[in-house]
C-alpha cells in the first residue's frame, strides 16, 4: 500500500513483462535501424565525444551488449550513420540535375543541398563536424568534391560553348560547391531569408558571375604571383 493506496505487485510485474515483450518483438533490422535513428539524434545534438554508449542504450530500452553486437562499439555505430548521411546528400544532389538550361541546374543544385540541410538537419550537423575516425565514403570536404565533379561536368560544356579554357571547369565547380556548401552551413541555424530566395541569391550570385566571366581573368592589383 503506498499513501493509502492498495498496489496490485502482479500488475507491476505484467506491466514489466510487456515492456519486455515489446522489446524482444523487434526483428534485428528493426533494432539496428532504431539504434541508428537514436545514434543520428544524440551525434548532432553533443558530438561523437559527448555521446556515450551507455546513453545509446538508454535512449533505446537495451543494454549496452546490445549496441555493441549491432556495431561493436560507438564507432562502428557513428562511421554507419555518417556514411548513410553522406550517401543521402550525394544522392539527392546528383538526382536532382536534371535541367538541361545551365542555369536551372544551377538552382536545382543549390535547392538540392538546401532542402537536405532542412529535412536532415541531424545529419547535416553530423557531417560538418571533423569525423574523429575514417569513413567508408570519405570526409565532408571529400563529399564536396564529388559534387562538384558532378558541377564540372555541366561547367566544362558551358565553358566550351563560350569558348574558354574548358579545363578551369573543375576550378570553377569547387568555387561554387563551396559556395553553396558554407552558405548551407550558415542557414542552418539562421533559416533566413526562406529556402527558396537563398537558392535564388546563390544562383544569381553565381549565374551573372559565370555570365560576365572574362576568358583570361587579370590581376589589377601589385601582386602578380
Amino acid at each position: 500500500m503506498i499513501d493509502g493506496v492498495a498496489t496490485d505487485s502482479s500488475s507491476n510485474t505484467g506491466n514489466e513483462k510487456q515492456r519486455r515483450a515489446r522489446r524482444t518483438r523487434m526483428t534485428g533490422a528493426e533494432r539496428r535501424q532504431q539504434l541508428l535513428e537514436i545514434g543520428r539524434t544524440l551525434f548532432a545534438a553533443k558530438g561523437f565525444e559527448g555521446t556515450s554508449v551507455e546513453e545509446i542504450a538508454a535512449k533505446a530500452g537495451v543494454s549496452k551488449p546490445v549496441v555493441y553486437e549491432h556495431f561493436g562499439g560507438k564507432e562502428g555505430l557513428y562511421a554507419v550513420v555518417v556514411d548513410r548521411e553522406m550517401r543521402r546528400l550525394l544522392d539527392m544532389v546528383t538526382s536532382s540535375l536534371t535541367a538541361g538550361h545551365p542555369r536551372e541546374l544551377c538552382e536545382q543544385a543549390a535547392f538540392a543541398l538546401l532542402d537536405y540541410i532542412e529535412e536532415y538537419t541531424d545529419g547535416f550537423r553530423i557531417l560538418v563536424r571533423d569525423s574523429p575516425i575514417p569513413q567508408s565514403t570519405g570526409t565532408f570536404a571529400s563529399l564536396i568534391s564529388d559534387i562538384a565533379t558532378q558541377v564540372e561536368d555541366i561547367l566544362g560544356r558551358e565553358f566550351k560553348n563560350r569558348g574558354f579554357d574548358s579545363k578551369l571547369a573543375p576550378l570553377y565547380a569547387q568555387a561554387l560547391v563551396g559556395m553553396v556548401a558554407l552558405t548551407g552551413q550558415w542557414w542552418l541555424d539562421v533559416r533566413r531569408p526562406k529556402k527558396a530566395e537563398v537558392a535564388a541569391h546563390l544562383v544569381n550570385l553565381a549565374w551573372h558571375g559565370l555570365d560576365g566571366l572574362e576568358p583570361k581573368p587579370r590581376l589589377i592589383g601589385h601582386r602578380k604571383s
